[in-house]
């Protein structure tokens, strides 16, 4: 069975770093862009299992706009997109709802949670976290 492919949109190295680090556990195929416009061309050549999606990025598109792009492909409805950003009102969330976000994380997070959000939102047959 092949690696679950992870995209990581989100500006800030460290905060990359962070996930990349947290994800070495498992046997993921990690990729990573630092704007918008660059997560979604990714997306479209890479078809991840998952994407990861900063809201607040430089290039113009912001990840609630990557996230509608996203969903409103046919090719790429499928993928799952997880918002995780230091945005946490209700508008917010809402928002990340109606762009077609399949879950919602606030920054900062827990690398433990993270990895439990992330199995939680794969289907099983994906879920490749080392016990």
């Amino acid at each position: 069975m092949r690696p679950t492919k992870i995209l990581v949109v989100e500006d800030q190295p460290e905060i990359r770093h962070l996930i990349r680090v947290t994800l070495a556990c498992g046997d993921y195929e990690v990729y990573e862009a630092e704007d918008g416009p660059t997560g979604l061309n990714q997306v479209r050549a890479l078809m991840p299992d998952l994407v990861l999606l900063d809201v607040m990025m430089p290039g113009g598109l912001s990840g609630f706009e990557v996230c509608e792009q996203i969903k409103a492909d046919a090719a790429l409805a499928d993928v799952k997109v997880m918002m995780l950003t230091a945005l946490g009102a209700v508008g917010d969330v809402d928002h990340a709802r109606d762009s077609g976000a399949d879950a919602y994380w606030v920054k900062p997070f827990s690398p433990a949670e993270l990895l439990d959000q992330i199995e939680a939102l794969l289907p099983p047959r994906m879920l490749t976290r080392s016990q």
